[in-house]
């Protein structure tokens, strides 16, 4: 159990900590904010306690092959913070994961595990719920269609985090760090693409 004062003295550091981060990095992220390579779009805003994130881009690839991206639970490469990713069980279009993520916020090392339930709609999307796991609340989609510049991927999710870290920091990373993991799995996406393309032949 950690003392009242020490998570109080914690707090504050955190919050200074943030106000500086958002002096130094206010006009790079409005320099990044400028850039929409795979014509990405990522939005996060205020939902209750937790936050709602919500992206989209376009893959130089088919709407099969990005759904079966999307569905290749055990690779972790192309997705930033998930370390560790495991299929516990398959049930009809129902698939049970456990993940483990670990990210660093400011100087702050963070990790989590959850268990997440996938229902598949095959080459649309799928749709996902924390049934397990160190956050409060995860649950959103991801959504597929056909595009005339390749595959239109969306994501949209709601997250209520469970941690000793201000809400104004989890915001601040949430802003500045994620449409980078986005841009990385576009970019997976057209790596991947012939290994992709025989899987859906």
């Amino acid at each position: 159990m950690i003392p009242d004062a020490l998570l109080r003295l914690r707090a504050s550091i955190m919050k200074r900590a943030f106000l500086l981060c958002l002096l130094i990095g206010s006009e790079s992220s409005f320099a990044i904010a400028e850039l929409t390579p795979y014509d990405l779009e990522v939005a996060v805003a205020k939902s209750g306690a937790g936050f709602q994130v919500q992206a989209s881009y376009i893959a130089p690839v088919s709407q099969c092959e990005a759904y079966t991206f999307l569905t290749d639970y055990e690779d972790t490469k192309t997705i930033p913070g998930i370390v560790e990713s495991k299929v516990r069980k398959r049930n009809g279009n129902k698939v049970t994961v456990d993940r483990m993520v670990e990210e660093r916020i400011l100087l702050f090392p963070i990790q989590f595990r959850s268990e997440v339930e996938f229902t598949e709609f095959p080459h649309q999307g799928l749709n996902f719920i924390q049934t397990k796991g160190d956050n409060k609340s995860y649950s959103g989609t991801w959504r597929v269609q056909a595009n005339e510049k390749g595959a239109l991927v969306r994501y949209s999710s709601i997250i209520e985090p469970n941690s000793l870290i201000p809400n104004g920091i989890i915001e601040y990373f949430l802003r500045n760090n994620i449409r980078r993991g986005f841009e990385m799995m576009a970019e997976g996406m057209e790596r991947s693409k012939d290994t992709l393309s025989l899987a859906c032949k």
